[in-house]
This record gives C-alpha cells, structure tokens and sequence, in this order.
C-alpha cells in the first residue's frame, strides 16, 4: 500500500509557519482535501478505460457521504475531493477504494483542514486568542 502524501511545509518556504507552537491548540481537522494526478507516464487512455468504473465509484462515495465537494483542477489535469473525514488515515483508505487507485495511475496529496483559527476573535476569544498571540509573538501573521 502507498504511505499518503500529507502536504507539509517546505523548509525553504518564506512564508512564516501557521503551525501552532507546542502546547498551543491547533485547528481542528473537519475534512481531508485530496488532490488527484495522474502519475508520471500514464496516458489519457488509460484513465479513460476507466473513467466509467471512477465516476461511479465517487457517485457512490458522494452519495454515501464520504465525499462532500468535488472540482476539476484549474489547470483541467485532476481533481480535487474535500472527504467528510477527520483524518488523512480515513482519507487514504477512502481512495484506495477507487478504481484509479487500485490500478495505480494517480498521486494523491492529502491536506487536513477545518476552521481558520482568526475567527475565533470574533466570538471572544478563548484558545483562538491565545494562538494569535503567540503566533504574533513569534512573527507569524504579519
């Protein structure tokens, strides 16, 4: 089986670090966005072969509640799935059950996300304040 790309930051990345310091709360995860690509070397053809088989398979996922929203990549070359999963373990295990997948044509690129921390702000505070400070400390968010 293939370990899950789990999207992290780059060491040479200039922006500042959204990841909250040890001991602070971190956002909590409510889905996994999943982005598809086909690997290196596969052709058109071959997703097409199984292109019927695919799309019934992310029907059913969608209309099983497993996937909440699906897009086409701007670029038209894949997509992008947000699961109704809290972890990128679950996500991984969701699409290894499609056909793309069990043939292994497409990279996966797995993100946890939920809610952007700031707005807490707006609702006074509590744990959310204290990340902002800290990031603002530390000079993130800037």
């Amino acid at each position: 089986m293939n370990k899950p790309n789990v999207l992290v930051p780059d060491a040479t990345d200039q922006l500042p670090s959204l990841q909250a310091p040890s001991g602070v709360p971190t956002p909590k995860t409510t889905e996994v966005m999943v982005i598809l690509t086909a690997k290196q070397g596969v052709t058109r053809q071959q997703i097409m072969n199984l292109m019927p088989a695919e799309i019934r398979a992310t029907v059913k996922l969608y209309l099983d509640g497993k996937i909440r929203q699906w897009y086409s990549k701007g670029d038209g070359r894949g997509v992008v799935f947000f699961l109704d999963v809290k972890t990128v373990d679950e996500a991984h295990a969701i699409m290894q059950t499609t056909p793309l997948s069990k043939e292994n044509l497409t990279n996966h690129e797995y993100i946890p996300v939920g809610p952007l921390l700031p707005l807490g702000l707006l609702i006074g505070g509590g744990p959310t304040q204290q990340v902002i400070e800290t990031h603002t400390q530390s000079g993130g968010f800037r």
